[in-house]
């Protein structure tokens, strides 16, 4: 129903050019949110991968107690906004996809967010609710009903639905494929090294998608330990299910899924791993407990900590890694023996 003095749109009337800012969780359900447009006809405009402006651009236009991850995700709608090369961008509110399945507050609040900071610029906000605990609506229902209001009719909204879901959960199996290639061919050169620290180290990436696989953030900690003969695993790219799951055995009332899944992800891997490396967006409040909880329970392997702000970014990281780096490699050799 139409809010009082707005009138009820036509279906088939929505904007056909959707920009699709690559932060946040675009990086979860990036390739469901697309294919799902373009089976409605849309084309689907997706921002620049971040760089240092994006960061700049989003910092100037956030307060202070935004976390990093939002500054960047307004960052990635201004580039939008100013390219002038979509019609609406697309923003949902996404609340949780269960109980004990949420989300932190900030992807609930975003279209408001979004709304005033850019209400000066002719842009609309195309946006849905996905709230299952309080309002039985899924990331499925959300959708649809956003479809059928603006697009099409009901039979083809689920149309498009299918083949989104169809492509988002072959994108996640292709993850987990990934991650499984890269633990044999890790296993293979340990079995071909002459000595233990000749080998390479495997380091799991414990951080949500949108640190671990932005360009700009995550990359840069990726290369880096790729450049020190490391082998990057990612958090994400466990099977999310299984992670999900396992960390019920760390915690019943963890509220946020993301948050789960790491811990879920690391249980999972601690055995086939040397190290931890944990990045947090400053000051992200879901992080700033589980990190925390992860490093006093989670005992057994090495884990390096790391915070990343709008100010300094990954510069001045690098000694940090190269000295966890170092330790784990001396531990190799046999070093902090009964330590």
């Amino acid at each position: 129903m139409a809010s009082p003095g707005f009138p009820l749109r036509a279906a088939a009337d929505g904007p056909r050019r959707i920009g699709m800012p690559r932060a946040l969780l675009h990086y979860r359900y990036g390739t469901l949110w697309t294919t799902f447009f373009e089976a409605l006809g849309c084309d689907v405009v997706l921002s620049d991968p971040t760089d240092r402006s994006t960061v700049a651009h989003g910092d100037a236009l956030s307060n202070d107690e935004c976390c990093l991850a939002s500054k960047i995700y307004l960052g990635h709608v201004a580039s939008l906004v100013d390219s002038d090369a979509c019609d609406a961008v697309f923003v949902p509110s996404i609340a949780n996809v269960g109980r004990r399945r949420g989300f932190c507050t900030k992807f609930q609040a975003l279209p408001d967010l979004v709304a005033n900071t850019f209400a000066d610029q002719r842009i609309e906000v195309l946006s849905c609710l996905v709230n299952e605990v309080d309002e039985h609506k899924s990331m499925k229902d959300a959708l649809i009903e956003l479809a059928t209001q603006r697009y099409t009719g009901p039979r083809e909204a689920k149309r498009a639905w299918k083949a989104a879901a169809r492509a988002q959960e072959q994108a996640e199996r292709a993850a987990t494929l990934r991650q499984t290639r890269a633990l044999s061919q890790l296993e293979a050169a340990r079995a071909a090294a002459r000595r233990p620290e000749d080998a390479p180290l495997a380091i799991l990436l414990a951080a949500h998608p949108y640190l671990a696989h932005d360009a700009f953030m995550g990359g840069a900690l990726t290369d880096l330990l790729e450049s020190m003969n490391a082998v990057v695993l990612f958090a994400d790219e466990a099977d999310r299910e299984r992670s999900l799951q396992a960390s019920f055995d760390f915690s019943d009332t963890l509220p946020w899924i993301v948050n789960r899944e790491i811990i879920g992800a690391i249980t999972q891997l601690h055995h086939r791993v040397d190290g931890i490396v944990l990045v947090s967006a400053f000051p992200c409040g879901p992080d700033s407990m589980t990190d925390d909880a992860i490093v006093r329970c989670i005992q057994g392997k090495p884990v390096l900590n790391l915070t990343i702000d709008a100010q300094s970014g990954t510069a001045g990281l690098e000694t940090r890694v190269e000295s966890f780096i170092d330790i784990l490699r001396y531990q190799k050799k046999g070093g902090y023996v009964g330590a």
